[in-house]
């Protein structure tokens, strides 16, 4: 490793598991500190013990204002600064094929991980940063939040929002030195999109996997599965000094889905052209 870190402190919300455990290990690698702020403490203590003096965990839920700004506090105190806060926590919320289906009963709760988390991390973070020379605060949305779709409105309407979010806060907060950007992960393989649900034998996972995958990977360019260290490695980056000019920026870590459509209609168009024009003949 380059040791990129070496000295920053970093908080990692939601970083028991998936994407922000891959990152938190891949930031202390690195050489940072990390405070590692989640709500599954059984997950979230094994890891900082697995990490040793350069973790620590704190019980967190970020849809609460008080309990965000004393972590920012916590990691202040116990580490003695705070130079990369990343937004990472977040839930899907129900899922419903249609929109006309859904109830909207876990509307509030979804905002409130997914978006009022990010902006209190954001602001709580922040006003320390501003004070002390400067930081860099990483949002994580989803390319739920820039291409519109079918299925979990709540959670597409939050990531977009957290995305518009990211790029005024950016502005807002570059006087003081203080970077904003956010990430737009697409089909990382983590519990948001794990194939085994509870009761699922071996063989039924293997089979769902073995259907679903090709399903997922259709709009991808790049046939490759996504993992938790791909969207790790970006966070790094863009919280190292490599990134010193980089703010306000949407990085997708998705294979390419954004890019635009991977099938060749063109060629479909002209295949299908002669096609037509064979059976006239």
């Amino acid at each position: 490793m380059a040791q990129e870190l070496t000295g920053k402190v970093a908080i990692v919300t939601g970083g028991a598991g998936g994407i922000g455990a891959a990152t938190v290990e891949l930031f202390v690698a690195e050489g940072a500190r990390v405070v590692i702020a989640d709500v599954a403490e059984e997950a979230g203590e094994a890891l900082a013990q697995k990490l040793g003096d350069a973790a620590v965990f704190r019980r967190v839920d970020v849809a609460k204002q008080d309990e965000v700004e004393a972590l920012v506090a916590f990691a202040i105190e116990h580490f003695g600064g705070l130079h990369i806060m990343f937004n990472n926590a977040g839930v899907s919320g129900n899922m419903h094929d249609r929109f006309l289906n859904d109830d909207l009963a876990d509307f509030q709760r979804v905002v409130g991980i997914n978006l009022f988390g990010v902006m209190v991390g954001m602001q709580a973070a922040g006003r320390h940063m501003a004070e002390n020379g400067g930081g860099v605060i990483i949002n994580n949305a989803s390319i739920a939040g820039v291409l519109p779709g079918h299925a979990l409105m709540s959670y597409r309407a939050t990531k977009a929002a957290v995305i518009h979010l990211s790029k005024s806060i950016a502005i807002d907060f570059a006087e003081y030195g203080v970077r904003v950007c956010c990430l737009t992960p697409g089909h990382i393989r983590t519990e948001l999109t794990a194939f085994k649900q509870p009761g699922m034998t071996d063989e039924q996972v293997a089979r769902v996997k073995a259907a679903v995958s090709p399903v997922m990977d259709s709009n991808m360019p790049l046939k490759r599965h996504g993992k938790p260290i791909d969207v790790a490695n970006a966070a790094l980056y863009l919280a190292s000094d490599r990134a010193a000019q980089v703010t306000g920026v949407v990085l997708p870590v998705d294979g390419g889905i954004t890019a635009g459509d991977p099938v060749n209609h063109l060629k479909e168009i002209m295949e299908a052209r002669t096609r037509a024009l064979a059976v006239e003949g």
